[in-house]
């Protein structure tokens, strides 16, 4: 028994993947001396070669511009165009055209046009609908466009068939991060950006949106008197598996500060958010997912520096405020306790063993000390101690902050 064959179809479906087109490669022409045999044909093979810029027959690159053969790979941030065209190639008039594209990824099934469209009424003979989509591509790994079209022939009889075309989604840039505490709520983050595409790039931006708690400010340019660049020039250009470093600093904002509680255990900072080009123009977006940080734990209590000199005159006397932070959930009675040691340059000026009132459960205290400069040199403040009268818990505190003590300059007698 004869199996039954496919019926053969009166309209014809193209697709065509919109891009911008690349320099047509060359391969060397074969050259020669004037007086060798073969010259006269070898000029006349330029001379008539079109592709070939004139006056340079040896070089890699055609004067001609060439589209792609097929899908080929697309990376991750652009946006997937083509162009989709349904053509009558019989001589019947068809009738309820509809076309359907899909695109089907590893995870979901996206409905790029005809979802909502009413059907063509009628196509006549030589006719065609003409059709671009645009998608921006969000995921990686392979992708396939499913086109249907759906009608009706001159005989009443409804007819349906599908096309499927596959192309691949490759990652163009490798991210990676990592992050500097500091000794206040500050955070700067460096960011490592390579080019992993075959071909160069030029990044048009780069850019860090901070979360909610945090404003940013970004280290990526150089100020002089007459204007203000950025590090890595006007056009910045990076070639195949070239790598750009970029720098920023989070500032906790005041109501992040005052909370210890919103700046605790895993966070997130922000996202990094780049666009980039193609050397023929085509344009990509990679924005990153919120980039999480695990803040430093900070024990019970945490001291930090609100106001500090930076350079003060040997023998003077200079005060500092630090800030106590419980990071408990408990109530704490604290006693403050001054330690001096000579050899560390600086000596406490004030009352050791002294009551501090009474500090809630992540709430901050700020209080006033008194030193006294004794040496010359980058000194390093250490010997503060807070006890829980309660828990009789001794909480020390070292090199907690640095000032510089200088000599002043010694007039001798006339």
């Amino acid at each position: 028994m004869e199996g039954n064959k496919e019926k053969e179809h009166l309209l014809a479906l193209k697709v065509m993947r919109l891009t911008k087109p690349s320099l047509m490669m060359l391969h060397s022409m074969p050259s020669c001396g004037v007086r060798d045999l073969p010259y006269d044909a070898f000029q006349e093979l330029v001379e008539n070669d079109v592709t070939i810029t004139p006056g340079l027959a040896q070089f890699g690159l055609a004067s001609f511009l060439t589209l792609p053969q097929n899908f080929g790979n697309i990376f991750l941030g652009e946006t997937f165009s083509s162009y989709i065209s349904i053509h009558n190639d019989s001589q019947q008039i068809c009738r309820d055209i509809v076309v359907k594209t899909d695109l089907q990824t590893s995870s979901q099934r996206l409905t790029l046009s005809g979802a909502s469209t009413t059907p063509k009424s009628e196509l006549e003979p030589d006719d065609s609908i003409d059709d671009v989509i645009h998608h921006e591509v969000k995921e990686l790994g392979t992708h396939i466009l499913v086109c249907a079209v759906s009608y009706t022939t001159a005989s009443k009889e409804k007819m349906y068939f599908r096309k499927f075309f596959k192309f691949h989604v490759l990652k163009p840039l490798d991210v990676k991060t990592k992050f500097y505490n500091t000794e206040t709520d500050d955070v700067y983050l460096e960011a490592q950006i390579q080019n992993i595409t075959p071909g160069p790039i030029y990044l048009e931006k780069v850019s860090l949106e901070p979360s909610v708690l945090y404003h940013v400010k970004e280290l990526n340019s150089s100020v002089t008197k007459e204007s203000e660049c950025g590090l890595f020039g006007s056009v910045n250009y990076m070639n195949a598996m070239d790598v750009r470093q970029y720098l920023y600093c989070f500032i906790a904002r005041p109501e992040a500060s005052e909370d210890v509680r919103l700046l605790k255990g895993m966070m997130n900072i922000g996202k990094l958010d780049i666009i980039w080009k193609t050397n023929m123009g085509e344009k990509g977006r990679l924005q990153t997912s919120q980039l999480q940080r695990m803040a430093p734990g900070c024990g019970d209590i945490k001291v930090t520096v609100e106001d500090i000199p930076q350079t003060v005159t040997v023998g003077e006397t200079f005060e500092m405020r630090i800030k106590v932070t419980n990071c408990c959930e408990r109530p704490m009675e604290l006693m403050l306790s001054l330690h001096n040691n000579i050899n560390t340059g600086l000596l406490w000026s004030g009352l050791s063993g002294k009551q501090l009132c009474r500090v809630e459960p992540f709430v901050s205290i700020v209080h006033k000390l008194s030193i006294t400069a004794i040496c010359t040199g980058l000194m390093s403040i250490s010997g503060l101690k807070l006890t829980d009268t309660f828990l009789k818990r001794t909480y020390e505190h070292d090199d907690i902050a640095q000032v510089y003590v200088y000599a002043p300059d010694i007039q001798t007698p006339a």
